[in-house]
């Protein structure tokens, strides 16, 4: 007989006793710290992240995947395997079942996170910003698995809204089209990742962790399809890109791009690493305290979801 797909799951026995009690857990992926930061700070800032949960009272579960197991929470050792393991694949959610078969390890992005937290009982997650409908979608049909798996997986996703390398309208109706709830968190409009707004609005606002946990206690009453919540929580103006050099930087990213015939998989890497040249930084300084202020948020969440 075969075991089930939770046996393969591996929690941490931190992140299980938590679980078993029913005590706040935030979820975060690894991505970021393998492929996201340069060493030694990438381990640095995963340390730091999980402090940040620690501080608001709730208990950190990094996700990634060691040698096939998906890990949920990580010791110091895992940590820094996960920081400095050359070769270190980037797995999505429809590579979980390979990575497993094949004893794989990987960083775990917001699909293949999403979908590991849920299986194991985490309700609430924090990342740096979503994957969404890509620029010339109607030319190559370019489209983020994370909105896919958010269609289908019931999770709360603190995010500081969509890459702004990508159509930001475009994926705003396509999470409508999916049934995501999407709320902003003080906020009328969808955070820009690097910017404190995109523009585009938002139709729902709330001002609490316990708003977002009323509403996710809304999502089981009302059952329905197994969809994801999304908190945009915008980085704060005086620590966003500035919007001129962010606009002026992603245009010639994007020029490059196709002058030099960048498409798929390849295109987030290579306008995510010309943002971070082109702003001597400041862009990767903007993100990571998009990810501390979404961090600190989902904390507060878990705790507010852990008392209902």
């Amino acid at each position: 007989m075969h075991s089930t797909a939770d046996s393969l799951l591996q929690p941490s026995d931190e992140v299980a006793e938590a679980l078993a009690a029913g005590a706040p857990v935030v979820a975060l992926e690894s991505t970021i710290i393998s492929h996201g930061l340069p060493q030694p700070r990438n381990l640095e800032v995963a340390r730091e992240l999980e402090g940040v949960v620690r501080a608001a009272g709730a208990v950190p579960a990094t996700i990634a995947v060691l040698d096939g197991a998906p890990r949920i929470g990580l010791d110091e050792a895992e940590l820094e395997r996960i920081a400095s393991e050359p070769g270190l694949r980037k797995l999505g959610q429809r590579d979980l079942p390979l990575a497993a078969a094949l004893k794989a390890s990987g960083a775990t992005t917001v699909s293949a996170t999403s979908f590991l937290a849920a299986r194991a009982g985490i309700r609430v997650f924090a990342t740096g910003g979503l994957g969404g409908v890509h620029r010339d979608w109607t030319e190559d049909q370019d489209e983020s698995a994370d909105l896919d798996t958010l269609a289908r997986t019931r999770i709360t996703v603190v995010c500081a809204g969509v890459k702004s390398i990508l159509d930001v309208p475009a994926t705003l109706q396509r999470l409508e089209t999916r049934g995501v709830s999407v709320v902003g968190f003080g906020t009328d409009t969808f955070p820009g990742f690097y910017l404190h707004s995109s523009g585009q609005p938002i139709d729902w606002r709330i001002e609490s962790p316990d708003e977002a946990a009323a509403i996710m206690r809304g999502q089981d009453a009302l059952g329905g399809p197994e969809t994801a919540l999304i908190v945009a929580n915008p980085v704060p103006e005086d620590q966003q890109l500035d919007p001129e050099l962010h606009d002026r930087v992603l245009a010639e990213a994007l020029a490059a791009a196709e002058r030099e015939g960048v498409k798929g998989q390849a295109i987030t890497p290579f306008l995510l690493g010309y943002l971070v040249n082109g702003t001597a930084g400041a862009s990767l300084e903007a993100n990571l305290a998009a990810v501390r202020g979404n961090t600190a948020l989902a904390a507060r969440i878990a705790v507010s979801w852990a008392r209902s």
